[in-house]
């Protein structure tokens, strides 16, 4: 069995992720999506809240499993069995990022790799904290997550949603 993960914060969860996600589950017989809890930075949606929104709008892929994690990345793959790594690229500075990253990682263990995935064309400008930041001006995110995680990113920022969910 081809085992996966495909490691991030999602905060919030955008169609880019998604988009990913998606495009990994065809790849790999799993695909473990894995939401980082990092006590350095203050998070919009707890971990757990995270984690529920995904199962919510990733119900229908059935190759799929979310969970939480803390600690090294390549030591969480270790534990459940996974020798893959997936990351997606929007642009050429996530590149050097993320060959950092995947060339650390092969360091610290030689069993596991990375594989990228470029992101589709129309969601390469996106990122998690340009949708919160659009929303906490009361800007409109509709054309960046699922009608869900808009409704919840407004309500964090006590602002109304008009669409329904």
């Amino acid at each position: 069995m081809k085992r996966a993960i495909y490691p991030g914060s999602f905060d919030p969860v955008t169609y880019g992720h998604i988009d990913i996600i998606k495009r990994a589950s065809e790849i790999f017989d799993e695909l473990i999506v894995a939401v980082l809890c990092n006590k350095a930075k203050t998070p919009l949606f707890s971990v757990d809240e995270r984690v529920n929104i995904l199962n919510e709008v990733l119900h229908d892929l059935p190759n799929i499993r979310i969970v939480s994690y803390e600690g090294l990345l390549v030591d969480f793959a270790v534990a459940n069995n996974a020798n893959v790594i997936v990351r997606g690229l929007r642009a050429v500075t996530d590149f050097e990022y993320e060959l950092q990253l995947a060339q650390t990682n092969n360091v610290l263990n030689k069993g596991v790799d990375t594989v990228f995935l470029t992101t589709s064309l129309k969601y390469a400008y996106l990122s998690s904290s340009t949708v919160r930041e659009v929303a906490s001006y009361g800007g409109d995110i509709a054309k960046f997550v699922p009608p869900l995680v808009e409704k919840l990113t407004y309500e964090k920022f006590g602002i109304e949603c008009n669409r329904r969910v």
